[in-house]
């Protein structure tokens, strides 16, 4: 009998471990430069740090102030410009984080667009 609950608790451990190897976090960001309007983007990172020093290298290729505006954990994010401004959003659907970037954007301009969209694989 205590064999048996032995090889259970064995097969159990063994399949909750792919299991959790598979429950991968996956970290994206976008950084942009407004003063020249260039952005990077980075997505499927394996953290927050990795994400953000990819998105800022991307962009600083075109522009030197560049700066993250969003990070995003098993998620999506968004940024959206307009003239002389930006908004940034995030969400768990692409949709979501649109949103939320051309809402922050038109509380100060009326003529905003989106500039960049991600989602990481989750």
């Amino acid at each position: 009998m205590a064999g048996a609950l032995r090889l259970k608790a064995i097969l159990i451990l063994f399949l909750w471990i792919p299991a959790a190897a598979l429950a991968q976090d996956y970290f994206g960001a976008i950084a942009y430069s407004p003063s020249s309007g260039a952005h990077g983007w980075a997505n499927d990172q394996p953290s927050r740090q990795a994400a953000e020093r990819a998105a800022l290298s991307g962009c600083r290729t075109h522009a030197k102030d560049c700066r993250t505006v969003v990070w995003f954990k098993n998620a999506c994010g968004a940024l959206a410009t307009g003239p002389k401004v930006y908004g940034w959003g995030w969400g768990a659907t692409q949709a979501l984080a649109d949103a939320e970037a051309m809402k922050a954007c038109t509380r100060h301009a009326k003529d905003c667009a989106l500039k960049e969209q991600r989602c990481t694989t989750r």
